[in-house]
Order: structure tokens, then sequence, then C-alpha cells
């Protein structure tokens, strides 16, 4: 398992570094720590400066071992010709950093002279927060607070060490506090494995550019609960099928659609489009705008019939525009009813939230069913907000649901009762547009309606798929933008298929591609 593509909780990393410690040479982690904070430093210099010596960088050195890091990448940058200031924040901090530090030629301070060290911050070419990482909680103290708000003033770029001070490394939140309450870092430097505090929440627009260093964690041995696997592109490409030359348009899978309405046929016409652009061969649409979706894809088998008379299907997608009245209630429960792999999208949840009848019928399912909700409807199906532990709710909700549940958002978290969780992130802000949930909802089914014609879909094979789906969806939006172009969910639908070939390509060629985060 590559660090690369894992997040674990600050608990689990704490007891994995403590393992590594034992097998490694006393002080060699963090050392290569130091190493690597040191190059990433560097090369941020040679950005700024065109070259590191004779650069100036300040570090702001917190009490435990994430400011030891700070101290011996300060060793590293000392030696590489730059003049490196070590501004202690607390009254502790790592002894035999600080020597070695000193004793390269570092300089060190207090953060007690706040009016010298916001000078030295004035005059650098690079600001380290080295301050917390994984074990810091609440905002940033007044005193680190003005340290930033002068590196913000004076444009210094701000690299971090595992996890930008005042970001929970946990869920990403970050509290009140002084202004700024967290650092903005234009790169995060992760020890041994990602955190989930970087990849959700608003802990992604404090982190920056995200390298990741792989310091033999053993995470092979951790059990599904306690990893979040980041489905990057690689992932992805490595789970979207090809057909093979004995495949027909059934053996690829059937996807059924019970979507749109005569008020809304707009959601029937992209889940269509989502649908067929997905791994399955046929597409079936039954509700009431199949004159709309067959004029708009005529490929696509179309009747507003019943559920039970559409013909084989192997998912059903129901709910994106289908409303909310008797018929689409009586729509979804022939759905529900079904032993095939199921989509709940958008009115198929609201209706769900407020049907005890329905809600037990999904619970009693033995087939996998995939919940698809926005925060709003999350809390709805919850009966209360989306709590800042995003994870932990995720869980909870699969659990009462007995489904897999995919938490639409800035980054994608999905999660069921295997254990495993995945979270999405290629999705640009411009993705929050009308329609574009009813385009992810037809091409989640279209994959699953494939995997079901190939065997029995678990729960843990359709958390991985409707991570691998997000993530297509993300990196379309972020090819439908390309430019600063303006998005709706047509061109999302245009670049989807481009998306997917992309990866595709990707894992033709290597199998995998490098970890890569970029803002």
């Amino acid at each position: 398992m590559r660090a690369q593509k894992v997040a674990i909780s600050a608990s689990t990393n704490r007891r994995l570094d403590a393992q590594a410690m034992t097998q490694a040479p006393g002080g060699s982690l963090m050392r290569r720590a130091a190493w690597a904070v040191g190059v990433s430093s560097a090369s941020i210099l040679g950005g700024v400066r065109g070259r590191v010596t004779g650069s100036r960088v300040v570090i702001a050195v917190g009490s435990g071992d994430n400011g030891g890091d700070g101290l011996y990448a300060g060793v590293y940058l000392v030696r590489r010709g730059a003049r490196v200031d070590a501004v202690l924040m607390s009254d502790r901090w790592h002894k035999s950093g600080a020597e070695a530090f000193v004793e390269a030629g570092g300089r060190l301070s207090h953060i007690d002279d706040l009016a010298g060290a916001c000078e030295l911050v004035e005059r650098a070419d690079l600001l380290i927060d080295a301050i917390a990482g994984v074990g810091g909680r609440g905002p940033l103290r007044p005193a680190a607070s003005t340290l930033f708000v002068q590196a913000n003033s004076s444009g210094i770029p701000v690299l971090s060490i595992d996890v930008p001070t005042g970001v929970d490394s946990d869920t990403g939140s970050v509290s009140e506090g002084s202004e700024p309450a967290a650092v903005a870092a234009v790169r995060t430097v992760v020890m041994g494995a990602l955190k989930p505090g970087l990849l959700l929440g608003v802990g992604r627009s404090y982190a920056g550019a995200i390298e990741v260093i792989d310091l033999g964690l053993d995470l092979d041995s951790l059990p599904a609960d306690e990893v979040l696997v980041h489905v990057d592109d690689g992932f992805a490409g490595s789970h979207l099928a090809r057909p093979t030359s004995s495949d027909d348009k059934y053996s690829r899978g059937v996807v059924g659609l019970s979507t749109g309405s005569a008020k809304y046929p707009g959601a029937a016409v992209l889940s269509a489009g989502g649908a067929r652009t997905g791994l399955a061969g046929f597409v079936r649409y039954c509700a009431p705008a199949d004159t709309e979706v067959i004029c708009a894809w005529p490929d696509v088998v179309a009747t507003s019939g019943r559920i039970a008379d559409a013909g084989r299907v192997q998912c059903w997608v129901v709910g994106s525009g289908r409303g909310t009245d008797e018929f689409a209630r009586a729509a979804l429960e022939d759905c529900i009813a079904t032993d095939v792999p199921l989509v709940l999208d958008a009115d198929a949840l609201t209706l769900l939230a407020n049907d005890d009848q329905l809600r037990a019928a999904v619970v009693a399912r033995t087939s996998v069913t995939v919940l698809t909700p926005h925060a709003g409807e999350f809390a709805r199906l919850a009966g209360r907000p989306l709590d800042i532990d995003q994870r932990s709710a995720v869980r909870e909700l699969a659990a009462r649901f007995n489904s897999v549940v995919l938490l639409k958002g800035s980054a994608t978290l999905v999660g069921g009762s295997s254990g495993e969780m995945y979270v999405a992130t290629s999705a640009p802000p411009e993705l929050a547009t009308a329609g574009s949930g009813d385009v992810l909802a037809g091409f989640l089914g279209s994959l699953l309606a494939h995997a079901a014609a190939h065997g029995p879909v678990s729960d843990r094979d359709a958390a991985l798929l409707a991570g691998v789906a997000a993530h297509t969806h993300g990196l379309a939006g972020a090819l439908a933008t390309t430019g600063g172009r303006t998005i709706t969910a047509v061109e999302l639908l245009s670049a989807l298929p481009v998306a997917l070939g992309q990866l595709r390509r990707l894992d033709d060629m290597t199998g995998t591609v490098p970890y890569r985060v970029t803002r």
C-alpha cells in the first residue's frame, strides 16, 4: 500500500511511527524527514531566488518532533548556504535538533521577542511551519498568528511540515481564533502517509501542494477502518475496465434509469448521458421524460412504463429530477424491491428521508445500495447536520441504511459497511453547478452495472467503484474548466469520455502514476 494513496489518523500515525522507530537507528527517521523538508524548501527557494545560497529562511519551531524536523531541515539549508533563523515558539524544544542547528551555523531566537521575529519574517524568502504537525489542536496562538500575518502581508511563501498548524489532522477543520487561525501553506511536506485533514474540510485549502515522504510505515497491516484511500489517477485508471473481444452489449452490463420528469426532463438527459458514457453496454430509461431522452440519445432504449416492464437491468439509478409524487414513490419502491445494485440520488433521498416504509425496505435489501447525498440531503437522512468529523458521520449513516454512502462536496467521501473509505479530490469548485450530480449518478450506475454483469457486487466493490466514479467525474470537471472556462453540466458530460480515456491511457502506459496534488 503506497504512502501516497493512504491517509491515516493522528493516533494511527503515532502508533506506526513508534513501531518504525524501534526498527530504525536512533534519529534516522527524523533525519530522513528533515532531509526531505530541506530538499523541498530548496526547490521553493530556487523558484523565489533562483538559488539557495544567500537566501533567508525562518523556521517557526514547536516543542515536539515537528519542531525537530524543522531544526534538522535548517541544518541542511545552512549547509547549502542559506541564512536560517529558528524562532522557538514555546519554552520547550527539541534539544538535539537545536544543538545540531546551532553547531551548523543556524541562529536561535524566541517568540517572546515578537517584533524581532516579525522583522526576520519580513526579510525572509521562506517561512517553515514546524510548530505542531499531527499533534496540533486548536487555532494558532496569537503570537504565531501575528508571525504568519507578517508572512502573508510580505508575500513570503510558507512550507508546512506534516499538517499546517491550526488545521485538525483528522477532520480538516479549523477552530475559531486569531486571524489567521491556521497556517496557509503553498506546500505541505507530509511524513509517512497522508492525513485526512489535508483532503477533507477546509484543510484542503490550507495545505497547498502536497508532497508525501515514504518513511517505511507498516501501512499494509492496518485494518480497513483505519485507512482512508485517496483515489488518484492511477488508482481510478486501474479500475476502469475495457471491453474484451468476446463482449457484447449485454455482457458489458445494462443500467436502468428512473430519473427525470415532465418538470425536470434535463435531469433524465444528463443522467442518461452519464450512464451511456460509462462502462455498461446498454442503457434503459423508464420514466416520464422518455421522449426527451430518445431525442438526445437515440441509443438509449426509453419508455414511460413501469419498472417491472423495463427488461433486463443489472443496476438501477433512481431519483435525479424524478420528483416526489406518488408515481415517483411507486417507481422507487419497485426499484428497491429488485435484486440488483441500486443508486439513490436527489429526489429518491428526499422520499427516503420522509418515509419509514421505504427506509425499512432499503435496510432489508440484500443487494448493494449506494446513497449519493450532498450535505443538505445528508442532514435530512441523518436527522442532524453533517458533523465536522465527516468520516464518522458517513460510517454511521452507511450503517443505519445498510448502504454505501457517497457524500458529495469539494472532496467526495465514500464509505460503507466493509470499513474501507475513499476520498476523491479531483473536482474543481466549478462542479458545484446544476445537473452535475445527475451526471455522476448515471455514470456510477454504469460502473456498477458493468461490475454486476461479471459477478456479485459487494459493499466493498461498490464503495471502490463509487470512489472511482467520483474521481473520474471530478477530472472531467477539471478538464472542462481548463483555461479558466466556465462549466455547465453539458460541458461536464462532454468531458467525461475524455477523462475516462485519459485515465485508461495512464494505466496502459504505467499501471500507475506518480502521486500529485495541485491547487
